[in-house]
This record gives structure tokens, sequence and C-alpha cells, in this order.
């Protein structure tokens, strides 16, 4: 309980503190007087640090987060210096300003994850045609081959047949000199000639990504469990018809409705048929067969220009995904239930989970990973129309340049306070809902495959 209020805390200081920075310092290049800069927590004050142009920096008593209080930000003080009295696009850019740090540190914690090692969905290379006089041949590979490991080192690939780079295999990886490889349900291990390795396979072979479905759980009483399908099975072909990223096992095995078929697995290194029937309406969780299934992760790593790609898609996808939240919700694709939506107890359990799956498992992937999405979530929830929220104050700027001239402040400033009441209730509402059902756990083990 400690460590997930201490490191709930520390996380949402860190990300709060730069909100407000991103405040104080667009305030300060727009000639607006900012009269204190509570760089940790709310008042009542403990201590003034020091005073640096006019701006008190001070350490409060109420740990959640930090505030700039700029002059007359909430009152008809229209003097020189004041919020109020700024340009509307100098008010404007002082309130983007702060959604607009968490953007910013939401995509350094994004790369920071990546570049840290993060959970790729892998498969192993599958040789489909060997070349004539062609590296593969060269080596003796055939097809049908599928690459385990070379010196030691797994081989993956991406669902592009990219490789993957990773020094945490899944399976238990031949310690032997050259390429590993399963042939016809053997292991054998094939001599590299000098000038050829792994990466030059890969890049001169005709391949495709196998063995990437994992069986997580068999569910009882089903034709799963009466088969002898195991949790851990790499599941490989459907009637002899491959599975692969591009072909997923769900829509191989729909085809078959209250039929038989027969899986090709991996077990222990060893291929084994097994025939399994496939329910055409199955009770509800359990699948045709009564399987669970999921991807391979590892732990990847790429190069710099990769994760810096892969850490900023990433929090785009996330974006994207949160700004069509209210549109699902509206039109019924999404319950509340499933949005998932938590207040400071729910994301405190969430960064109390991250933080003992880094201590656990030594990965740091949970903890940038989550602090990218709730400094994301922060800048999003900032940008609504809501008023108190920098997208209300936004939005009444809008209402300002439109209408030709501004709300009284005072006016706009009552608005503000009932709106920041409306949400402190709305919080405790969330707070509620969390503290009755509790959040549902993010399984980091699962994710980073320990």
């Amino acid at each position: 309980m400690l460590l997930t209020i201490v490191s709930f805390l520390l996380m949402l200081g860190v990300l709060m503190f730069f909100h407000e920075l991103g405040h104080y310092w667009v305030a300060r290049r727009n000639n607006i007087e900012v009269e204190e800069f509570g760089v940790f927590g709310f008042p009542p004050r403990i201590v003034k640090l020091f005073t640096y142009k006019g701006t008190d920096f001070t350490l409060n008593a109420i740990p959640l987060g930090a505030f700039v209080r700029m002059k007359g930000e909430d009152m008809g003080d229209m003097s020189a210096g004041s919020f109020n009295a700024a340009s509307a696009g100098a008010r404007a850019a002082v309130l983007v300003a702060g959604p607009a740090m968490n953007f910013l540190l939401a995509f350094v914690f994004s790369i920071f994850s990546v570049m840290s090692g993060f959970p790729a969905a892998v498969a192993n290379p599958q040789i489909t045609e060997v070349t004539a006089g062609g590296p593969a041949a060269e080596v003796g590979l055939q097809a049908g081959d599928v690459i385990l490991s070379v010196n030691g080192d797994a081989v993956y690939v991406d669902d592009t047949g990219a490789q993957i780079n990773t020094d945490r295999a899944d399976f238990p990886v031949s310690e032997a000199s050259g390429l590993t490889v399963l042939r016809n349900g053997t292991q054998t291990t094939l001599s590299l000639p000098n000038g050829i390795d792994g990466e030059t396979i890969l890049d001169a072979a005709a391949i495709q990504p196998v063995l990437n479905t994992r069986i997580t759980v068999v569910a009882p009483n089903t034709p799963a469990e009466e088969a002898g399908l195991q949790a851990g099975d790499l599941i490989y072909a459907v009637n002899g018809a491959v599975v692969t990223p591009s072909n997923s096992l769900g829509a191989m095995v729909s085809q078959y409705p209250d039929s038989e078929v027969t899986l090709t697995v991996l077990r222990d290194m060893q291929w084994l048929n097994i025939d399994v029937f496939a329910r055409a309406n199955p009770p509800a969780g359990e699948g045709s067969m009564g399987v669970g299934i999921d991807a391979r992760p590892v732990l990847a790593a790429v190069p710099l220009g990769q994760a810096i790609v892969r850490g900023v898609t990433g929090i785009l996808n996330y974006v994207g995904l949160v700004a069509a939240l209210p549109v699902m919700l509206i039109t019924g694709q999404m319950s509340a239930s499933d949005a998932g939506i938590s207040g400071p107890v729910g994301i405190a359990q969430m960064v109390g989970g991250a933080v003992s799956a880094t201590a656990d498992t030594g990965v740091w992937f949970p903890i940038w990973q989550l602090a990218a999405i709730i400094s994301a979530g922060l800048a999003v929830a900032n940008l609504l129309p809501i008023p108190a929220l920098d997208g209300g104050r936004l939005l009444f700027i809008a209402f300002e340049k439109l209408r030709g001239r501004r709300l009284d402040p005072e006016k706009e400033g009552v608005i503000h306070l009932l709106g920041f009441a409306l949400l402190l209730g709305l919080m405790v509402v969330v707070t509620i809902s969390d503290i009755r059902s509790g959040p549902e756990a993010i399984d980091w083990g699962r994710l980073i495959g320990q």
C-alpha cells in the first residue's frame, strides 16, 4: 500500500509539474505575471523555496500535483500583467502550453519504454523457398525448416517478417554454434560458413512467420481439454494450412463449424497432430474449441530511430482511441464499464502495479509506458471543453473571437468555479466506483512475457 501511494504521488507530481511549467513559461513569455509556482502540492504552503522574477516557488501540504497562480486569473482584474488583461492569443497560448507539455512528456516516456525493451508479438521464420546458390542453400536449409536460433541467440520475426532482436527467449535456446532449425519434428543444427550469419540468411531467404499463436488456457469440460491441448502449445497449422499473422487461428477454425479439425502444435519442441471438435455455438467466453490464445510477447530492442517512430506512433494511436471514446459510448459501441474510466484511486493502483512489476522483473517498460499513457490522458482530459479545464477556458476564448467581445471576466470566473465543483463531484463518484469494484489490473507479466 505504501509503495502504491508513494509511487502514485511521485508520478502525478512529475506529470503535473511539467504541465504547470508549460503554463509558467508561456505566461512569462507573454508578460503575464506569475505570482506563485507550487512545484509540488497544493496549499496550505509548507515552505517558500525561493523567489525568481516576482514568482514565489513553493512546496505545499496536499501532495496532489502542482499549480501555477497567475495574476488575476479567476477574477475581474484587468490591470497590466494580469491574465485577463492579456490578448486572446496570449491567453490561448498559455492554456495550450500545459497540455502540450504533457503530450511532449508522453512522447518522451513512450520512446523510453521502447528503448528499455518493449513487448513485441513475435513468430519464428519458416523457410518457404530456397534459391539455388543463395545463402540459405549454402547453409543447407530446406523449405519447411523453422529457424529457432543462431549461435545460441533466439531468432524471431514480427508479422511482416522483419527480424526482432531480443536477449530473452520464450523457449529453451540451443547453445550449439550454428543455425538451429526444426526439420520434420527434429532439432537440427547447421554450420554457418564464414561470411554468412542469421541476418544475411533472413534478408535473402523467402520466409513466412509461423508459431505466432500460443494457447494460454484450456477451459474445463471443453473439446480442447478432451483432445489434450495444453497451455503453452504453439499452434502451427489447422488441417494442414499454416497459421500466420494474416491467416489467424480463429478465422481458420471458423471455416469448420461443428466439425473436427486437426491442429498441428509444437510442444516441448515436438510436433503433434491433435484432433479437436470445433463447436458452432459454444458457451459465452469459451470459443469454439475452449481455449484462450495470445501472441508470443518477448522483450525486443530496436535502434533509436525505430524507437522514436514506435514511441510516437503508440501515443498517437492512444490519443486517437481516447478521442473516439465519447462517440463510442454515445453510439453504444462500448459500455461505460468497458471504457475503463478510473479516478485517483484506480490510477494509483495501476501505478503501484507497474512499479511492482518493474521491481520484480527489472524491466522498466511498465513504468515508462504507464507514465506515457497517463501523461497523454492528462493532456486530452485538460483539453476537454469543460469549464475550469484548459479546454473550457479555450472555448470561452473561441466564443470571444466569434462574438467580437469577451464575456465579463467575473461571470466567466463564476462559471469556471461551478465547473470545478462539477468535476470534484464527478471525481468523487468515480473514486467510489474504484473503491467498490476496483479497476481491472494490468497483467504486466503477461505483456512482457515474464
